[in-house]
């Protein structure tokens, strides 16, 4: 080793007995270490967790010949030529080839020929192709504990020959977010400083600002999308407006975000509050309008806007209803009054016979028959009776009434 190196790879552990972190999967991990043959693994986990770390001590414990690439570097020329003779491949950051170089691996990995140690920091649901995670045992890893982290300081300033007192290494693991990469980085940086200002208020001084990590490519992307979604449904502000802060404040495109909330504003508050889609779509001109970081205002007021909002989802599941209709019996043919008959042989065929026009009938209504044949009693949409759409349905309701009835 050499000093140049950063101090995450100087120290990273060429035994199991230095791998720190990821107690759940210790009895698999043991396993694999004693299997008589190594299957080919996915490990998925946020940045910083031992991934790499991990997949090398495997495959240094079963290959000979092991070869290590980076996905964005190793292109499918490259990979050709280098393989030869491989027994283990670790190959980092599966996620960044796309689905067809994906493709190039599923022969070598079903004759047996290679044992591949992938690693991601993207959900494998979305981005590794089925074929290929079918061919794949993943491993989830966990963010790093304070703990954890805390003994990665305690060795990261024994190599720096800069001894960390429990409270500065507490700090610099609080700013770390489960990351160890991160926060070796910071030990070594903390070690660079005059040893006067190694204790805690000199390394606070030396970095005012904690910066939030927020992968935007990966699984916390989801997660706290999720959330944020999730909280607005649920009607509570101060959760929604958390969430909302954390994706921004971790560097999120503000453009994705806006396109949750307008979804939101159709999915979960709907009909209830007709006002809340406009209001959502008004929030994404005003975002690209103003840009960040002020962005952030209109965004704040749409979250909490569609939280108290109340809430309906039935013209969402009204099309799902129909949506599986047709998926299970197809769709059915256009009724012949409902057809437009634009030419002269379509209207010798009957096409628009018997239509009637609502507005030539009082209160611009007329009973007749709009779903195909077999589906005439069919009701998709099921009103709630939740802020406005209760108003909004009235009139469609007395009509409800006056008609056959329909099953759901």
């Amino acid at each position: 080793m050499t000093l140049k190196q950063p101090l995450p790879e100087r120290i990273r552990p060429s035994t199991l007995d230095g791998f720190v972190g990821q107690t759940h999967l210790t009895p698999r991990i043991a396993a694999l270490l004693n299997a008589e043959r190594l299957p080919s693994l996915l490990l998925f986990g946020p940045p910083g967790c031992g991934k790499s770390t991990l997949a090398l001590l495997l495959a240094n414990a079963h290959g000979t010949k092991v070869l290590r690439l980076s996905a964005p570097e190793a292109g499918l020329q490259q990979l050709r030529r280098s393989l030869s003779g491989v027994d283990v491949l670790v190959l980092d950051e599966l996620h960044r080839f796309s689905k067809a170089q994906q493709d190039f691996f599923l022969p070598i990995l079903e004759s047996g020929e290679i044992t591949m140690i992938a690693t991601t920091t993207e959900n494998p649901s979305f981005s590794v192709t089925r074929q290929l995670l079918s061919r794949l045992h993943v491993m989830r890893l966990r963010p790093l504990g304070r703990e954890e982290l805390m003994e990665l300081g305690r060795r990261g300033g024994a190599a720096q020959e800069a001894p960390l007192t429990d409270d500065v290494l507490d700090f610099l693991s609080g700013m770390a977010h489960g990351d160890a990469r991160a926060m070796l980085n910071l030990v070594e940086y903390v070690a660079g400083l005059p040893a006067e200002n190694r204790g805690l208020d000199g390394v606070r001084a030396a970095m005012p600002e904690i910066v939030s990590r927020h992968d935007k490519d990966g699984d916390s992307h989801y997660e706290l999308a999720s959330a944020l979604i999730k909280s607005i449904r649920g009607s509570d502000p101060d959760a929604a407006l958390y969430y909302l802060a954390c994706l921004l404040e971790g560097g999120e495109d503000p453009r994705f975000v806006c396109r949750r909330l307008i979804l939101s504003a159709s999915e979960d508050v709907g009909l209830a509050d007709p006002q809340a889609l406009p209001l959502a779509v008004a929030c994404q001109q005003a975002v690209e309008f103003v840009g960040m970081p002020e962005g952030f205002i209109p965004m704040a007021q749409t979250v909490v806007h569609l939280a108290l909002a109340r809430k309906s989802n039935s013209s969402y599941a009204a099309y799902l209803n129909a949506a599986r209709e047709i998926k299970l019996n197809g769709p059915k043919p256009v009724p012949m009054h409902l057809r437009n008959a634009a030419t002269k042989l379509q209207k010798d065929w009957g096409y628009g016979k018997g239509y009637k026009y609502p507005h030539n009938y009082p209160d611009g209504w007329i009973e007749q028959d709009y779903l195909p044949d077999g589906l005439t009693e069919r009701r998709f949409y099921q009103p709630k009776e939740h802020g406005d759409e209760q108003r909004l349905t009235n009139w469609w309701r007395r009509l409800v009434r006056q008609r056959k009835p329909r099953t759901e």
